[in-house]
């Protein structure tokens, strides 16, 4: 195992398709008597969180991301948007018992409310586990914890990831060999984006043959493990990236250094579907380097983190069943709500849509 000061730079623990027509949704809500289809509901527990005042902890997984750069940048702009008063934040740096520890120094302080992207969806319990003791309420963005209590969970849906970036490489690719290059398992998000990616090869493409990169987050793991795959497979037709953020540059500069980087179109290309939506994604995707990605949106888990920490501590309380903002709650197996948000595939026939969140980085 790597020593902690190599690890926490190197680990990255993360991490919009057709979905509803607001109208739609409205019409879906009217037509269910018995659920409240994601709108808020006064519960009395007011005292929870501080009545809906006080400072709010925001805690972050990492900063070396430019995934995470870019929510960082959004949290005071939401915060201010939603009426929150944010504290500036706290980076955990890729360590989860550094994250518990932020999240008690945050609870501490007296903070009424925190919102936490999770390192580890099981570690994470622990500190909720004494939020919840202090009657602080919690909102987790884009990690789902395994246990503990949260208000909300922000967060895209990471099954269709995997579906999406399975799809897209099917359809390019008659046969052949694939490649993900996965999560840290020890994250919900990893887990479900290989599980997904695989199980949607295996039902829709029996023609391809999936290889695998566990990388744990690790920019550095993945560009060792794929230039020792490639290696033994130089046949390799196509890429799929959990996370774009720590993937991206390490993939293409293994392709170049081996003369395997062939631009869409070109023979020999290699496709490429990677996941987060950031700038450097898109320019990848105009030079033709990559084909696609799924923008995962860090605005808006910036906005709804902050618009449901501000409920939870108001006391209100929500449902399952389609929002007001295009989204749908669903319910999770451990009985915590998800507000899955959407999270488009990008191609070089949408890239340059202002409407999304990375053409709108400075």
């Amino acid at each position: 195992m790597a020593d902690g000061t190599q690890r926490n730079a190197r680990r990255y623990g993360r991490r919009y398709g057709r979905t509803v027509p607001r109208a739609a949704a409205a019409a879906v809500c009217a037509a269910l008597v018995l659920t409240a289809c994601g709108s808020t509901k006064d519960t009395g527990a007011v005292g929870a969180g501080g009545g809906g005042t006080g400072e709010v902890g925001v805690i972050l997984p990492l900063l070396t991301s430019p995934f995470w750069q870019s929510y960082n940048d959004y949290v005071p702009k939401m915060a201010e948007s939603e009426g929150v008063e944010a504290r500036k934040t706290v980076n955990s740096n890729s360590d989860p018992s550094q994250q518990i520890t932020d999240i008690n120094n945050q609870l501490n302080q007296g903070v009424k409310g925190l919102v936490v992207a999770p390192l580890d969806s099981a570690a994470i319990e622990a500190g909720l586990d004494q939020a919840e003791r202090k009657g602080v309420p919690v909102v987790a963005v884009d990690v789902a914890p395994d246990k503990g209590k949260v208000a909300m969970v922000v967060r895209a849906n990471n099954v269709a990831y995997g579906e999406k970036a399975c799809q897209y490489l099917g359809e390019q690719i008659p046969s052949g060999k694939v490649v993900q290059i996965m999560g840290d398992l020890a994250s919900v998000n990893g887990r479900e984006r290989s599980e997904a990616f695989r199980s949607c090869v295996k039902k829709n493409f029996p023609k391809l043959k999936v290889l695998e990169i566990p990388a744990k987050w690790e920019s550095d793991t993945a560009a060792s493990k794929l230039d020792t795959l490639l290696n033994a497979h130089p046949d390799i037709k196509g890429v799929y990236l959990q996370a774009g953020g720590v993937y991206l540059a390490p993939t293409l500069q293994t392709l170049k250094s081996k003369g395997m980087l062939k631009k869409a179109g070109q023979a020999g290309h290699i496709a490429i579907v990677s996941n987060d939506g950031i700038p450097q994604e898109y320019d990848a995707i105009r030079k033709g380097e990559i084909d696609a990605t799924v923008s995962q949106p860090a605005d808006l888990y910036a906005k709804y983190g902050m618009y449901y920490i501000k409920a939870a501590m108001e006391g209100k309380t929500f449902e399952p069943g389609p929002t007001d903002h295009n989204s749908t709650i669903v319910k999770l197996p451990s009985g915590i709500l998800e507000d899955q948000l959407p999270a488009p595939l990008v191609t070089k026939d949408n890239v340059d849509d202002p409407e999304l969140w990375g053409n709108t980085v400075e």
